[in-house]
């Protein structure tokens, strides 16, 4: 008799491989494991794609206007090359007949539901399956997940998201980025949450140049150990004149105000969170913190990262205490803390929704930071700092403000007494630990004021005036632009709506990346700044692509679809409309406006036959005068039978000077002959033919 199986199918290897320690599937075969009646296997990312217009029919291989909308009815799929001997695996097991259900163990989200769903109907599948929904990839966790199969269908509203998300991504994408690339002759790619994100870098950049300073002088005073400052004074004549009544006089203070403040601990990490202070303190990159997050919970010592919650559920106190008391020792910037824990405040279960906050778990407070990379050890520690602050006593001080008159002027001093440092203080040693490179965000010093009451008076007043100058807003740095992207278009949005902004916390740090990798923007030290493409872009677009709201709004429409609230079919027929309107509206530009995204021409020197410009060509050298027809290809003989790239600098110095110097070869020098052919050659060796090429028409 058969024994019966179940399929198990993890997102990656890694995963697949704890599920199967845990459930006893520890003989491997070929792109599975098996074991204990079951079949252990995994994909490798997302198996199956849309697939491009191109497979639709054959004339949207070639971009043109007149094709556009490209708006498909039945949509089509594609498994790319490389990962086609993985799904042939899973189709083969799927069909078994010794497997009679399946378990869906990708990650548990939006994206993680539609890569399993995508392979199951890509393969005709129609066996039951279960969902496997876990916020840790503990063995704990995993056991009860097991013991706490959902039914698959709990999760198909789940799906219908992820796939109006899908397939909204490829309608606007594909058919704005043809759009605006036959319009401009350039390839620009437009995206429905990259657009409205390159559009506030460009916005804040314009603020940015746009910014006129202003100068303001302040009036300070002191005398007998009181400092004390004036608002702000436009003229410095106005400014000086203070300076001088006050000089010498008599300063008497008007009024004490002494205020007793609490500064709650902070919440827990969600993704976003994460990212932000993991680039504030240590520069990673939201996607650098992603991918270590990701290792992180894979090695099973961070829990699921890409969550949007910064709570606990109300039945996770015990693990909660259990970790807590556990982390000291792992943690030098923790010795000698007594913080009497507080648990209440991370605990929300109505706050949940698929996963809880990042916290790290119980098997790593078990076996500590070995074997861990320098980064994974820099976040984990981190999100340890973070759970110990949570879970603190507030930061409890008192503020002192003084206010004094002198001359018939006002001015003001301010002061800061510590009473309890409760969690500031762990927040302030783990920053001392790693040197964290956040000097903006230092914790403020505490000023202590001298004893001060009112009434009392100040004699033979010193007085001075310094000069400030306004500031323009800064340029984005991930931190920042995370933050804003989570914000975006919240103010077009009702109070109460789940999702706001731009994305979501899993996608943010691809969109940013991407638009580096496109050239849209570039990063110089912390900060992110639009290119002169991405400034252009930005300009050119309508407001329904650049506008946050837009996006913000599908992302609460899609969260409503996940929940059952909202339907598909309304959202994708909406999408459709604003296609079909957006081709409509653009049919022609201007021929100025054509030119926008021109690549600017290099200049390598002056042509040799007529003196006019020689400028740098993707595969040559060639004379900016198109009668003269100079030109020097840059897969040349001479250097390709040496192993030597023909690089703009030795074209500069030979167009220059005759001679150029090359690394691993004597100099090289040109000549001249009768029939006007540029000779090549080092200077040890013989000559080589270098002609002067015809360019070829267009």
């Amino acid at each position: 008799m058969t024994t019966s199986h179940t399929l198990v199918i993890a997102e990656k290897p890694s995963v697949a491989r704890s599920i199967a320690a845990v459930i006893g599937a520890e003989k491997k075969q070929d792109g599975y494991l098996e074991g204990n009646g079951y079949l252990v296997s995994w994909c490798i990312g997302h198996l199956v794609s849309l697939a491009d217009a191109g497979a639709y029919d054959e004339r949207f291989k070639k971009w043109r206007y007149d094709d556009l909308p490209i708006l498909p009815q039945e949509w089509q799929y594609i498994i790319p090359a490389e990962k086609k001997k993985q799904f042939e695996i899973l189709r083969s097991l799927m069909e078994r007949p010794d497997v009679e259900s399946l378990v869906c163990a990708t990650d548990a989200g939006r994206e993680g539901e539609l890569i399993f769903r995508f392979v199951y109907q890509m393969a005709g599948c129609k066996k039951p399956f279960k969902r496997l929904w876990i916020s840790s990839m503990e063995n704990t966790a995993i056991r009860e997940g097991f013991a706490n199969l959902k039914p698959g269908t709990n999760y198909d509203a789940l799906y219908q998201s992820a796939l109006c998300r899908a397939r909204a991504d490829w309608m606007v994408g594909i058919n704005a980025t043809r759009l605006f690339s036959i319009l401009y002759h350039k390839t620009l790619t437009v995206g429905r949450v990259q657009t409205p994100t390159l559009k506030m870098l460009v916005d804040r950049e314009e603020k940015i140049s746009g910014f006129k300073k202003e100068k303001y002088h302040v009036v300070h005073i002191a005398a007998g150990g009181m400092e004390a400052a004036s608002d702000r004074v436009s003229s410095v004549s106005d400014a000086d004149a203070i300076k001088t009544a006050c000089a010498g006089a008599q300063a008497v203070c008007v009024s004490v105000k002494r205020e007793k403040k609490a500064e709650q601990p902070p919440r827990l990490y969600d993704l976003t969170t994460l990212q932000r202070e993991a680039n504030r303190l240590f520069g990673f990159t939201a996607k650098q913190t992603l991918d270590y997050s990701q290792q992180l919970y894979e090695k099973k010592c961070l829990t699921y990262p890409r969550t949007d919650s910064q709570y606990l559920t109300d039945d996770m106190q015990p693990t909660a205490e259990s970790i807590v008391s556990s982390l000291w020792p792992l943690l030098p910037f923790a010795a000698g803390l007594d913080i009497s824990p507080q648990f209440g405040r991370v605990l929300n279960s109505k706050k949940v929704s698929d996963h809880h906050a990042i916290i790290p778990t119980m098997e790593f407070v078990q076996k500590g930071f070995d074997g861990l990379t320098e980064g994974e050890k820099k976040l984990l520690s981190l999100v340890c700092c973070k759970l110990l602050c949570a879970v603190a006593a507030p930061h409890v001080f008192e503020t002192v403000t003084a206010t004094f008159t002198c001359a018939g002027n006002e001015f003001t001093t301010k002061g800061k007494t510590i009473l309890t440092p409760g969690w500031k203080e762990i927040d302030r040693r783990f920053r001392a630990s790693f040197k964290a490179d956040a000097d903006e965000d230092a914790p403020e010093l505490a000023r202590e004021l001298p004893e001060i009451t009112e009434g009392q008076t100040f004699d033979k007043v010193e007085a001075s005036v310094t000069e400030h100058f306004t500031t323009p807003p800064k340029p984005y740095t991930e931190d920042t632009l995370l933050s804003a992207m989570e914000r975006a278009g919240a103010e077009d949005m009702p109070e109460d709506a789940e999702r706001q902004g731009l994305g979501t916390p899993a996608t943010r740090a691809s969109i940013i990346e991407k638009l580096v990798q496109m050239g849209f923007v570039e990063r110089k030290g912390k900060q992110l700044l639009p290119t002169k493409d991405g400034h252009n872009l930005a300009c050119v677009l309508p407001d329904v692509l650049t506008s946050p709201q837009l996006t913000a709004e599908w992302e609460n429409t899609l969260t409503a679809i996940a929940k059952g609230e909202a339907d598909p079919d309304s959202f994708m027929a909406d999408i459709e409309e604003m296609t079909r309107g957006l081709i409509a509206g653009y049919s022609q530009i201007s021929e100025d406006a054509q030119k926008l995204f021109q690549t600017e021409r290099v200049v390598i020197g002056k042509c040799p036959r007529c003196g006019e410009a020689v400028y740098e060509g993707k595969k040559n050298y060639y004379c900016g005068n198109r009668a003269c027809q100079f030109v020097m290809w840059k897969n040349d003989r001479f250097f390709e039978e040496r192993g030597k790239a023909f690089t703009p600098k030795i074209a500069a110095a030979l167009l220059k000077d005759g001679t150029a110097k090359v690394k691993g070869l004597r100099s090289i020098k040109t000549g001249k002959t009768y029939d006007g052919t540029v000779l090549l050659a080092d200077t040890g060796g013989k000559y080589v033919n270098y002609r002067i090429e015809r360019r070829a028409k267009n």
